[in-house]
């Protein structure tokens, strides 16, 4: 399946109408035996119910919610779990958290994640954090419930799917497609020697599009790989030339070009 409207889909630069026409687009562009999770998170817990109810009525099968941070400083594991409650409640199709603190700087917290897997409109998490003691004690707490644990980056998707975790949503995937296919196939068929070569592979150029460069430095990595990267929008920048050479080269040090 796809995930539209991800951090990497420049989501918070998108107006609502912006975001449904994307959505509409891509459901009528993917066969309808693949998934289309679609973000839909928001600040207001309000705005979010009438979002996630929108993408449905777009045509997406499953709601990424990203966790709500302008004012972090009050988001305890109370506030999120009714946030994330009367969502998943209101929601017509099921929900998934998101948790990325690189770019929200709040972590969902692990008792907060706990208690909402046993909500059966809530199905899953996408974590980007990193943090792979906190992965394998969700998939260990959680063994009871309906619900996946996804990794939330390339990086550390081996780590990942050796404690238990089903999948991955991962940035890397618009540029390197295929070899994270393999390495999914590789995890699965449990050849961890080949799938660790090729994770070691992946990590410097997935940090390369992620925390080094952002969204400028997946677009343009696209662009080497075949796709359509295009513009950024403002206030997001190019990369300087410097810095596309620096990218460049971590691709070609990896054997990837």
């Amino acid at each position: 399946g796809l995930v539209v409207l991800g951090s990497n889909g420049e989501y918070p630069y998108l107006a609502p109408r912006e975001r449904l026409e994307l959505v509409s687009c891509v459901r009528r562009a993917l066969p309808k035996d693949r998934l289309l999770l679609a973000g839909s998170g928001c600040e207001s817990t309000q705005a979010t119910v009438e979002l996630t109810a929108s993408m449905a009525g777009a045509g997406a099968d499953v709601a990424l919610v990203v966790t709500p941070c302008y004012y972090r400083g009050s988001m305890s594991s109370a506030a999120l779990v009714r946030h994330y409650t009367e969502v998943a409640d209101a929601s017509p199709i099921p929900v998934v958290l998101y948790s990325v603190p690189a770019n929200t700087g709040l972590d969902l917290p692990l008792e907060a994640v706990l208690t909402l897997a046993r909500h059966p409109n809530i199905i899953g998490i996408k974590d980007s954090g990193g943090d792979i003691t906190r992965m394998g004690l969700m998939v260990h707490k959680t063994q009871q419930e309906d619900f996946q644990v996804l990794a939330g980056s390339a990086g550390f998707l081996l780590a990942s799917y050796a404690l238990g975790a089903s999948g991955g949503v991962c940035a890397l995937a618009n540029v390197l497609g295929a070899p994270l296919c393999q390495l999914d196939r590789l995890c699965r068929e449990e050849r961890w020697q080949e799938a660790r070569s090729l994770q070691h592979r992946l990590i410097e150029p997935n940090t390369a599009v992620t925390r080094q460069f952002g969204v400028p430095g997946l677009k343009k990595a696209m662009e080497w790989f075949g796709y359509y990267g295009g513009p950024c929008r403002a206030p997001l920048a190019p990369l300087s030339p410097p810095q596309v050479e620096e990218l460049r080269g971590t691709f070609t040090g990896n054997g990837w070009l």
